[in-house]
């Protein structure tokens, strides 16, 4: 195998337009640093400077609301009004000052949205899977008002200074629920057969395109397929006719991951989760881990199964954890880029230390922590330092623990 600084993975390469200095990207990963107006400060534009002066090529925001009924959570970033753009600029110069690019992630929660002051944006009503809510089909004003709402953010995008915008179609939020058959019943334009399920997303593709200057890229996380135990989802072929349309439309490149899910652990993020007492205190106590063996690239098929039809850029993203694994699928041909997201929780210089050799694989144990807290706590590691830890045990004695268990869906993405 390669050495590691000589590897393809650590060499410059081109997304779209926007040239990045290697091919490690950082996942799309809520942050939850947000006010209560979306709006983000200094420890949001912290995160994303040490990640780029710890060498990530290009780093994926979390999930941004573009639409105030599209808000997932309260500790959400939004590019929903103008007045959110002096924050991101600060980002993006920061980021742009130690070398890196950074696209905005831009994304509508549909019927996952937690904005209980409006009615959940939804193609039919059809109640949502993973948090139980009621909705009701959206009008055809509905829908034009949220591709509106996403060209908007990409506006914004444009003028807070990003290299590019990334779109969220996967994990079951608005554009999930339009594509899929189970979600989306209607038998107008908007749905009926897989062209038309498939016109919401080609939409707002086409409106975020005619916002960008031609040297911003545009990207988009894509369901591959219904990860659901319901018959008649989302199949991978319909997915990639689907995939091949967005590129048509103005996409620079894909993250591969699932559409529809109805147990987020094991449909996308996989790996330990510690979810009882016991667990937690010997976390606090001995770093002990109950984990039962887990794949490296566990979306690889459904890549494979993309770039046997459709000529695109691939970024592959879910479970990436050697270096030697992300070396033979780059240099392959399979993949043109790694996407990681809980290692650059832990380690935002991992790049660097995989480069100079200090590393063969990041010190993350995907013990998934991290995931249980973000509704309801800034980003961190909760392994490191050891106090972290201790709150974490600590939240799950008292009784206060309020984070996965709660049936909620983590904000962040494959991981």
């Amino acid at each position: 195998m390669t050495a590691p600084a000589r590897s393809t993975l650590f060499a410059p390469a081109t997304l779209g337009p926007v040239p990045l200095r290697n091919r490690f990207i950082r996942a799309g990963t809520g942050e939850s640093m947000a006010d209560p107006a979306g709006r983000i400060g200094d420890e949001y534009v912290a995160l994303h400077e040490n990640l780029a002066r710890g060498g990530v090529g290009l780093a994926f925001t979390g999930h941004i609301f573009s639409h105030l009924r599209g808000r997932y959570g309260d500790l959400q970033a939004g590019l929903h009004q103008d007045s959110s753009i002096p924050g991101f600029a600060r980002v993006t110069e920061a980021v742009h000052r130690r070398g890196g690019r950074i696209f905005a992630q831009i994304a509508h929660a549909g019927s996952q949205s937690m904005s209980f002051a409006t009615r959940p944006l939804a193609p039919s009503a059809v109640d949502n899977v993973m948090t139980g809510r009621r909705v009701e089909a959206a009008t055809d004003d509905e829908i034009h008002e949220a591709i509106d709402g996403f060209r908007q953010a990409a506006r914004r995008a444009v003028e807070a200074g990003f290299d590019g915008v990334h779109l969220h179609g996967a994990n079951g939020y608005l554009i999930s629920e339009f594509r899929s058959p189970l979600t989306n019943t209607r038998d107008d334009d908007w749905g009926g057969t897989r062209e038309r399920r498939d016109r919401f997303p080609v939409e707002v593709i086409r409106a975020i395109r005619a916002e960008l200057p031609a040297g911003m890229g545009l990207t988009m996380k894509v369901g591959l397929a219904d990860l659901v135990d319901e018959p008649g989802g989302l199949t991978v072929p319909d997915a990639i006719e689907g995939v091949r349309s967005f590129v048509a439309a103005g996409l620079d490149g894909v993250e591969v991951s699932s559409n529809l899910m109805s147990d987020y652990v094991s449909a996308s993020i996989r790996g330990y989760v510690a979810v009882d007492r016991r667990r937690a205190l010997e976390d606090l106590l001995f770093h002990r881990l109950h984990k039962k063996p887990e794949p490296e690239a566990y979306f690889l098929p459904f890549v494979d199964a993309l770039r046997a039809q459709v000529d695109t850029t691939i970024i592959l993203v879910g479970g990436m954890r050697r270096v030697t694994t992300m070396a033979a699928l780059v240099e392959s041909g399979r993949a043109e880029f790694i996407s990681m997201a809980r290692p650059f929780i832990r380690e935002p210089d991992l790049v660097q230390r995989l480069a100079g050799g200090q590393r063969t694989a990041p010190a993350c144990v995907s013990c998934n922590i991290c995931l249980m807290h973000d509704e309801h706590h800034a980003l961190r590691c909760w392994r490191t330092p050891r106090m972290n830890l201790l709150r974490h045990a600590k939240y799950r004695f008292s009784g206060g623990f309020k984070g996965k268990g709660s049936g909620r869906k983590p904000a962040a993405g494959d991981r």
